[in-house]
C-alpha cells in the first residue's frame, strides 16, 4: 500500500495555509501531498469489497483540494479538521451518486441498434409487448416528463428532427436519410442534431428526476 507523508504539524500547517492564501501552488501542493493520510484514513471507513479504493481515494482528493481553497485560518481553526468535513462530504456525495445510478434505468440506455447502425434505447420503444403495470405508469411518467421539456430545452430544427425521427406530434417516423433528403442537409448533420438534441434531453431530464429524488 501507498506511503504517505506525515502530517504537518500545527506551526507546519499554519505557515503552508497563509502562502496557500496569497495563491502559492507550492503551498497548496504541500498541503495536499502532507493531508494525503488523512484522506485515506476517511476512504477506510466508507470501503468496501465491491468498491474501488483508488476510486474513494481520488474522491477524498477532490474534497481535501476543495477544503485547502475554501479555508479560512481567520477563527483559529485547523485546516485539518475543516478538510476531514469536507473529504466526508464528497465521498458521501458519490456514494450516494453511486446509488442512484445503480437504482435507475436511464430513458437513454443502449438496448441494441437500428438498421442503420444507430443505438436504440428505450425512448426508442414508446410501445411494447408485454409491459407490466408498474412498468408502463413509470415509462408513461418519463414520456410525460420529455414531452414537457422537449419545446424548452431543444431549438426548432432539434425539434423537428426529433419528432419525425422518432414519430413524436403526429409526425410518421423517418430514417436519418428520409430526414436528410427532405431537408436538404447531410445525413451525418442529421445524426450530429439528433444526438446533441437528446444529450440535451438526457441532462434537463436526469436532473429533474434528481429534484425529484431529493424531495
Amino acid at each position: 500500500m501507498e506511503t504517505f507523508k506525515e502530517p504537518l504539524t500545527k506551526e507546519e500547517e499554519e505557515y503552508w495555509v497563509e502562502k496557500a492564501s496569497v495563491g502559492s501552488k507550492e503551498a497548496k501542493d504541500v498541503l495536499v501531498e502532507r493531508n494525503l493520510r488523512l484522506v485515506a484514513h476517511i476512504v477506510k471507513k466508507y470501503n468496501q469489497n465491491d468498491r474501488d479504493m483508488e476510486d474513494l481515494l481520488s474522491v477524498g482528493t477532490i474534497g481535501l483540494i476543495k477544503a485547502i481553497n475554501t479555508f479560512k485560518n481567520s477563527k483559529g481553526n485547523r485546516l485539518v479538521t475543516y478538510a476531514s468535513k469536507c473529504i466526508d462530504n464528497e465521498i458521501l456525495m458519490y456514494l450516494r451518486y453511486e446509488k442512484k445510478k445503480q437504482r435507475e434505468t436511464s430513458l437513454y440506455e443502449p438496448i441494441g441498434t437500428d438498421k442503420e447502425g444507430n443505438a436504440i434505447s428505450l425512448l426508442d420503444v414508446i410501445e411494447s409487448e408485454q409491459v407490466d403495470v408498474v412498468e408502463m405508469c413509470d415509462l408513461d411518467c418519463k414520456t410525460k416528463k420529455l414531452y414537457e421539456i422537449f419545446d424548452k430545452v431543444l431549438t426548432k430544427r432539434e425539434q423537428e428532427i426529433i419528432s419525425k425521427r422518432y414519430g413524436l406530434f403526429g409526425y410518421k417516423e423517418s430514417t436519418q436519410r428520409e430526414l436528410a433528403a427532405s431537408m436538404d442537409i447531410s445525413r451525418s448533420y442529421v445524426s450530429r442534431i439528433e444526438k446533441k438534441a437528446l444529450e440535451k434531453l438526457r441532462k434537463t431530464f436526469e436532473n429533474d428526476v434528481a429534484k425529484i429524488i431529493k424531495m
